[in-house]
């Protein structure tokens, strides 16, 4: 269940287990925000699970971090594992459901019984979980994640004033919202990412702030699907710039540390704080 305290949503982001290498040196994607009366933050596309070697921080971000007057997360209590359980099970259960196959197309069971294999479970592990929680306990088996080795638990380790942009609950109410068939959608889209093999490369991506390579490694996972990325990214996005933009106008200083793949693609956070009249600025 710690391995569900990660930020779910980053899952296409994620990266770890990766063999001992030499990474590049750091310039992951930060912006520097401005706007009326004095507001001013920053905005920093985060990784939710590093692997080992990996070096992230520079002296732009620890300086934007220094000039902040607080660090805003996903979720702010992000290493309190019995709430993220509590979450969890109060929406994942539902007893007396079919198996896994029984809930996705026939032609993709072969798909869905690998992922399975992957994972370490059977079809029938599942009678009382929804399919989005199977999902995701899924995919988190499947590639060993460890949100242990996250940015956005550096940075909570760190600050002295922490805010969330939303719970555990709300989080997963996300998932627990979309109809049974975007459920299964979600399923065989990390089922078809299980075996992808780019972790490196997103990885790199992300510490070379190639916001291209990040946003075109996305388009074949799980924000591909048009009703996926709306409930999961673009909704999100809308509700996040609506409260960064109350801590900039109050003059909060917020540094803005989310998931990066709320920083590209359709309405992303930084072009919906422009629209709201703010000048935000890549800095590195």
């Amino acid at each position: 269940m710690r391995a569900l305290a990660a930020l779910a949503l980053a899952l296409a982001l994620a990266g770890c287990g990766e063999p001992a290498r030499d990474w590049p040196a750091p310039s992951p994607a930060l912006w520097e925000v401005t706007g009326p009366g004095g507001a001013h933050g920053w905005l920093f596309g985060t990784i939710h699970s590093l692997p080992e070697g990996a070096h992230w921080r520079t002296k732009a971000v620890d300086q934007a971090l220094a000039d902040s007057g607080v660090l805003v997360v996903e979720i702010a209590n992000l290493g309190d594992a019995a709430a993220a359980k509590e979450a969890f099970d109060r929406l994942a259960t539902t007893p007396g459901l079919p198996p896994l196959s029984q809930r996705v197309p026939a032609k993709e069971r072969p798909a869905l019984a690998a992922f399975l294999g992957r994972a370490g479970l059977a079809d029938d592990a599942f009678p009382h979980t929804e399919t989005w929680a199977a999902a995701i306990v899924l995919a988190n088996r499947a590639r060993g994640r460890d949100p242990g080795t996250g940015v956005d638990r550096a940075l909570i380790a760190g600050a002295k004033r922490v805010e969330g942009l939303e719970t555990f609950e709300q989080q997963y109410r996300a998932f627990d919202a979309l109809p049974p068939a975007e459920q299964a959608d979600l399923l065989l889209a990390l089922a078809r990412e299980a075996d992808d093999t780019s972790d490196a490369r997103q990885v790199e991506a992300w510490l070379t702030g190639d916001l291209a390579g990040l946003e075109s490694d996305s388009s074949a996972g799980v924000l591909a699907d048009p009703q996926l990325r709306e409930a999961l990214q673009v909704a999100r996005n809308r509700r996040w710039a609506e409260r960064i933009a109350r801590l900039l106008a109050g003059r909060e200083q917020p540094f803005v540390a989310v998931g990066e793949a709320h920083m590209f693609g359709e309405q992303n956070l930084p072009e919906l704080l422009e629209a709201r009249g703010y000048t935000v600025r890549r800095v590195q």
